[in-house]
């Protein structure tokens, strides 16, 4: 582990230098009305100006020391990004297992043991508004909140469990949405309509709406926001003879009311919901063509509505911040199966499929005091609540199989098919689970002298989870051994507590320059296993697992600041790996155990050059070594597992993007140009698998104009060359192979009007 580390370290001087040589990072935000389009541009980059709430106070990000982007609204409008697959990967350290819409998932440092979907927690925190989204266990939704109308997002890289708790690993995504604003009336408009190659003449298209009203002046307000995206879909099913098949909808609502009584005192409301429809999967069944086959489409449907009520109070030394929340969330899914199971029909109508439905409630609430002022203490203590109740039903059908059964029961061990298939039900499997996390967290920070300050943070955490999982009897239950005439029941009632520290040395020796050295922790919470009760090869349950991270980095601007520099070296522990593996044919099934530890070394670099008074010139490197350092046993593995050194799963040891902007703001129209490139190096997509994802290139092109002093027109080509990069590819078997692509070539208009 030393010598890469070591070897890592050395990296860095090469890596800035190499950097520099590239187009370097972004400019600073352009200052713009709030809700106006901006004719200025501001590529996805660090930014000097922009104010962040990373350490749950506000800072500005050049003066937070930890690894950090920040990505402003008016930066995501000008890159036209929608949802999280159109910016999020652009960022240092960042790649996204983009798979099914509304469940992929981001995963920050190469911190994964699939490309697929974690088994239990996700190894990625994600937050609206600092209120978590995604509950212990395997979540139901990962919510892609749409960009408009969005204040920033913030991406922490490294784990985060001493402010935010489990399920940051690797670090931990916080969308901030605008609330109401009591000062002044605010409304802002977005229509877009572009096509996609191959989507069978259907055309892209979205509309987007906010009026923000003041009711009592600078004292009461109400902010509504309202949405429709439709991306069309561009892979042809030829199964079920449906052209351009995966069209996939996004639509919402978000509302807030801000009451501002007294100086000091802010108490805000704030109501979101977002639903999102997809027509069919929009995985290719063969990279060789925007083609799949499957026997039936295969829909999905996501929602979630949050509701929360947050009190900010001034008490003169500190700080009072208080909030609750009530987040509900719903995921149906069809899946078509190629296998022949009990009929052994495997083509039209009578091929078999599940049926899956599930719903949470997640009910979370937070209380801590922060100190105000800069002086030589600064601190911040706070307790927060987690409850979670998750119930999820999953059945496989076939067509006819409960006849069949009935014509061959000797093959069925006598038993009838309304005992084994009823209503041509194979197999059903009902998991009921209910987490609650309590934790006491807080920080210090020393400055003994100016230059120079010790922060020591901890989170005392007391966990507990019960679940209860039954496998319904059928012709699929017990595999591999047949059918299973007796519903399988697993159970699970434990509970864990803890302690993560973190410790940052920061140091400040000129204006403009920041040095940090930090120690932290991050942890996930065990769980009941999928299949728990099945077979007694599985585990009922598996443990927490837990990251020990040691990073450093520095910050600084020069040529005031029309260079910025971010550049961070890290080196993270894994152990205990929940490690998501799957069972032999035909039922495949999933099972999570703790096994192995693995170290993730490597050097993020983001930097930003004002080349002229027009040109920006942008960058974000990231390397990384990522592989196991102890063998990860598999029973099912050729050879019963994998090897230490073998690279985890989606963890690409380079990823770039760059962007060179061309912004005129004086001339007629305040014209700009835009051109970005990403590019991601091989990496495999599960642990044993000889397929790749990433290798790739990516060029997108952006021109804006301004029409009317509030309305702008953006033009823009996505995938300019129509690359067929593979973003995922986690079942790659002769029977059933699957593909997840980046979106084939989609230009379009997008106006924006703001009053």
């Amino acid at each position: 582990m030393t010598a890469r580390f070591l070897h890592t370290s050395a990296l860095i001087g090469a890596t800035l230098l190499s950097a520099l040589a590239v187009p370097a990072l972004a400019q600073d935000a352009t200052n713009t009305t709030p809700d106006a389009p901006s004719s200025g541009t501001a590529p996805l980059t660090a930014s000097d100006d922009i104010v962040v709430t990373a350490t749950k106070r506000a800072e500005s990000i050049r003066d937070v020391p930890l690894a950090i982007s920040a990505v402003t609204g008016d930066q995501l409008a000008k890159a036209n990004a929608n949802s999280l697959g159109d910016y999020i990967a652009r960022l240092p350290g960042v790649v996204f297992n983009d798979y099914q819409p509304g469940v992929s998932e981001v995963v920050i440092r190469g911190i994964a043991a699939t490309t697929y979907h974690e088994q239990g927690q996700t190894t990625v925190g994600y937050y609206l508004n600092e209120i978590p989204l995604v509950e212990p266990g395997f979540p139901i939704a990962i919510p892609d909140v749409d960009t408009f109308d969005m204040d920033r997002v913030e991406v922490l890289r490294g784990p985060q469990g001493t402010l935010f708790g489990s399920s940051t690993l690797g670090g931990l995504v916080n969308y901030i949405v605008k609330t109401a604003d009591p000062s002044g009336v605010h409304a802002a408009a977005q229509g877009l309509v572009g096509s996609t190659r191959n989507s069978d003449g259907a055309a892209n298209w979205s509309a987007k709406a906010m009026v923000n009203l003041p009711i009592v002046a600078d004292k009461l307000a109400v902010r509504v926001m309202g949405l429709q995206r439709v991306d069309a879909g561009y892979i042809d099913n030829t199964g079920t003879g449906v052209k351009a098949s995966n069209d996939f909808r996004t639509r919402g609502l978000r509302g807030s009311i801000v009451f501002t009584p007294a100086e000091g005192t802010k108490i805000t409301y704030m109501g979101v919901y977002q639903d999102t429809k997809l027509d069919d999967q929009p995985y290719l069944t063969s990279i060789s063509a925007l083609e799949r086959v499957t026997q039936r489409a295969e829909p999905q449907k996501t929602s979630f509505f949050l509701n929360s009520l947050r009190l900010d109070q001034d008490l003169g030394f500190a700080t009072l911040t208080a909030f609750g929340s009530v987040d509900k969330k719903t995921n149906s899914t069809v899946f078509s199966y190629p296998y022949g199971y009990v009929t052994g029909n495997v083509t039209g109508a009578n091929a078999a499929y599940s049926l899956g439905r599930a719903d949470a409630n997640i009910k979370q609430g937070e209380a801590r005091l922060s100190s105000n002022g800069t002086g030589m203490l600064r601190w911040l203590v706070g307790v927060s609540y987690l409850h979670a109740r998750k119930f999820s039903y999953d059945q496989i059908f076939q067509n006819g199989a409960a006849n069949f059964i009935n014509a061959n029961p000797g093959s069925f061990g006598g038993f009838s098919g309304s005992r084994l298939t009823p209503g041509d039900r194979l197999y059903g499997y009902i998991s009921d689970t209910r987490n609650k996390d309590l934790g006491v967290f807080g920080e210090l920070s020393i400055r003994p002298v100016e230059s120079f300050e010790i922060t020591l943070g901890g989170r005392y955490y007391d966990t507990e989870a019960k679940a209860t999982v039954t496998n319904q009897a059928g012709a699929l239950g017990g595999y591999p051994g047949g059918y299973n005439a007796n519903d399988t029941t697993g159970s699970v009632d434990r509970k864990e507590s803890g302690f993560t520290p973190k410790v940052t040395l920061t140091a400040r020796p000129t204006s403009g320059f920041l040095a940090y050295a930090t120690y932290s922790q991050g942890f996930r919470v065990g769980g009941i296993n999928p299949n728990a009760g099945l077979l007694p090869t599985i585990p009922a349950a598996y443990d927490s697992d837990k990251v020990d991270n040691y990073e450093a980095g520095v910050k600084f601007g020069a040529f005031d600041n029309r260079l910025l520099i971010d550049a961070t070296v890290f080196n993270i522990d894994w152990r205990g790996i929940q490690a998501r593996l799957f069972g032999p044919a035909p039922s495949y099934y999933s099972y999570v155990t703790n096994a192995g530890s693995a170290n993730i070394a490597g050097v993020e670099f983001a930097g930003t050059l004002r080349a002229t008074r027009a040109l920006t010139l942008s960058s974000n490197v990231t390397y990384q070594d990522a592989a196991l350092t102890t063998f990860l046993p598999d029973t099912f593995a050729p050879g019963g597992g994998y090897a230490a050194g073998t690279t985890l799963p989606g963890s690409s040891r380079w990823s770039v993007a760059n962007t060179a902007t061309l912004d005129f703001p004086s001339m007629t129209a305040a014209p700009t140009l835009e051109v970005a490139h990403r590019y991601i190096s091989a990496a495999p997509v599960a642990f044993g698998s000889d397929s790749t994802r990433g290798n790739f290139s990516q060029f997108d092109a952006r021109a804006s104009v301004t029409v009317m002093e509030r309305v702008r027109l953006l033009a823009f080509v996505n995938n300019i060359f129509d690359k067929r990069g593979v973003l995922n590819a986690p079942f790659t078997s002769q029977v059933a192979p699957a593909y997840s692509i980046i979106r084939p070539r989609t230009f379009g208009l997008r106006v924006d009007a703001g009053f």
